[in-house]
C-alpha cells in the first residue's frame, strides 16, 4: 500500500495515477475526507485531554464545595467527549485502511500511460519462429491424439476448467518442473516448498486482498484461501521481520500448484491456455530500494533465460498503466507464440513493487545498526506458468507425422526420451 503521507501530500497526482489506471477516484475522495476528519477529531481528543489534565490538577488543589462539584462535573462531560471521539476515530481508521487497501501502486515513470493490453509496447521478439511444411494443429488436439491430455476425465473430477495430464503429459509437465527449479538454482535462488493454502493477511500483504478476493477459491470453514500464486506464502514467508542489510537480495523460488476461479474467463478459450488449476515455478526478489529497477531487468532475464533454454519464440512487452496488476510499479509480460493458435501467450510476467508489498506486509531492513529499519523493496516473476509453456512446446515442437520433439534440453528429465508418440 501506499504511504499515506504520499497520498496526503500530493493528492491530484494520486487522482491522475487512478484514472491512468481506469480506477474510480472516488475512493480517494472517500480517503481525503475520512482523514482530514480523523485528524480534527485527533487534534481535539488531545486538547480535550490536556484540558482534562490541567483542570484535573487544579481540582486536586481546591477546598471541597460547589466550585469543586462543578468542575468535577465539567471533566466528566470532557471524559465523554473524549470517550466519543475515541470511537469515532476507530470508525475513521477503519475506512482510511479499507481506502488505502484498495488504491494501486504508483507507475513508474517509464511506463506507458494506456487503457488496456492494446496500448502496451513491444520491447522486441526473440528465437525463430518456425515455417511448417503442414498446418500445425492447437495443443488441445495434438493432446488428444497423443491421449497426453484428457479433458473429459479431468472435468468428471472437478469440474469444467480442469483436464488431466497422463502418461508423457504428465512426465513432461514434471520435467518442466525440475528444469525450471534447476535453471533458478544455478542463477542463485534458494528453492522453497510452501504451504498452498494461506490466509488473509498473507493476501493482504502481497495486494490479491481485496483486490481480487472474488477470484480465489476460499475454505470458508478454515477461512483460508487456496494460492492464487506462489508469489503469496514466499512474499510472506517474511511478514513482520526486520532483516539486517547485509541479508539482501534474496533471491527464492518456489513451485506450486495455484488455482484462479478466473470467472467469466474461461468459457470462450479451449484447451489448457486458461484454466482453474495449473502449476507454476515463481521467483521472489526481496532487494534494497535503491537496486529495485536494475534488478528488474535481471529478473526479466532470469525467465528469459529458460525460455531461450527451450528455444521457443517469445516477445517481451512493457505494460502500459491500464494493464498492469495492482500492486506492481512496472511490469513485463513475456509471451510464447503458438503457431498452431496463432496467437502470443502469456507464460511470465515480472513485476517490480517497490516498497507496495513490503509496506503490507511489513517487511523492513535495517540500513545501519543505529538507524531506523525502512520498508524493503519486492519482485516477483513466473518462471515459468506451466500450462501456456505446454501449449508452446506441443506446437513450436509437433510434427508432421503427428508425435512430438521433446526439447533437448528437458530429454535429460524424461531417460532420454527424444518424441511424444501415441501409446
Amino acid at each position: 500500500m501506499l504511504d499515506v503521507n504520499v497520498i496526503r501530500n500530493d493528492p491530484e497526482k494520486i487522482r491522475e495515477m487512478l484514472k491512468n489506471r481506469n480506477k474510480d477516484d472516488a475512493i480517494l475522495d472517500r480517503f481525503l475526507a475520512a482523514d482530514s476528519e480523523w485528524r480534527d477529531v485527533t487534534n481535539e481528543g488531545n486538547r480535550l485531554r490536556k484540558v482534562r489534565n490541567e483542570v484535573s490538577m487544579a481540582i486536586s488543589k481546591m477546598p471541597s464545595g460547589p466550585e469543586k462539584d462543578a468542575k468535577i462535573a465539567e471533566m466528566r462531560e470532557v471524559s465523554e467527549k473524549i470517550k466519543t471521539g475515541e470511537a469515532r476515530i476507530t470508525e475513521l481508521e477503519a475506512i482510511r485502511q479499507d481506502c488505502i487497501l484498495n488504491i494501486p501502486n504508483i507507475p513508474h515513470e517509464s511506463v506507458p500511460i494506456g487503457k488496456d493490453e492494446n496500448d502496451n509496447v513491444v520491447v522486441y521478439e526473440a528465437g525463430r519462429k518456425r515455417t511448417f511444411d503442414f498446418k500445425p494443429k492447437e495443443h488441445w488436439e495434438i493432446g488428444e491424439d497423443l491421449d497426453i491430455i484428457d479433458f473429459e476425465r479431468g472435468a468428471k473430477v472437478a469440474g469444467s476448467g480442469f483436464y488431466c495430464l497422463k502418461g508423457d503429459g504428465a512426465r513432461l509437465e514434471r520435467a518442466l518442473i525440475n528444469y525450471f527449479l534447476d535453471m533458478h538454482q544455478d542463477q542463485g535462488y534458494t528453492e522453497l516448498f510452501t504451504p498452498v493454502v494461506v490466509n488473509k493477511n498473507a493476501l493482504i500483504g502481497t495486494g490479491q486482498y481485496p483486490n481480487l478476493k472474488d477470484d480465489m477459491y476460499y475454505l470458508e470453514k478454515d477461512d483460508m484461501y487456496l494460492n492464487p500464486t506462489a508469489e503469496v506464502p514466499v512474499t510472506n514467508l517474511l511478514q513482520d521481520e526486520i532483516l539486517d542489510k547485509e541479508q539482501l537480495p534474496i533471491y527464492y523460488t518456489a513451485y506450486l500448484p495455484s488455482f484462479r476461479r478466473e470467472v467469466g474467463k474461461h468459457a470462450d478459450t479451449k484447451g489448457i491456455i486458461r484454466v482453474h488449476e495449473f502449476n507454476k515455478v515463481e521467483m521472489v526478489n526481496f532487494v534494497l530500494p535503491e537496486n529495485s529497477y536494475a534488478r528488474l531487468e535481471e529478473l526479466r532475464k532470469n525467465a528469459e533465460d529458460i525460455i531461450n533454454g527451450l528455444d521457443l519464440p517469445y516477445r517481451v512487452l512493457l505494460l502500459c498503466t491500464g494493464d498492469m496488476s495492482f500492486s506492481c510499479s512496472k511490469c513485463y509480460d513475456l509471451e510464447l507464440y503458438a503457431p498452431g493458435k496463432d496467437a502470443w501467450l502469456e507464460a511470465s510476467s515480472c513485476s517490480n513493487f517497490t516498497d507496495f508489498q513490503a509496506r503490507r506486509a511489513r517487511i523492513k531492513y535495517r540500513p545501519e545498526p543505529h538507524l531506523k529499519s525502512e520498508f524493503i523493496h519486492t519482485l516477483n516473476g513466473s518462471g515459468l506458468a506451466l500450462p501456456r509453456t505446454m501449449v508452446a512446446i506441443l506446437e513450436n515442437y509437433q510434427n508432421k507425422d503427428g508425435t512430438v520433439t521433446i526439447p533437448e534440453v528437458l530429454r535429460p528429465y524424461m531417460r532420454g526420451q527424444e518424441t511424444i508418440g501415441r501409446r
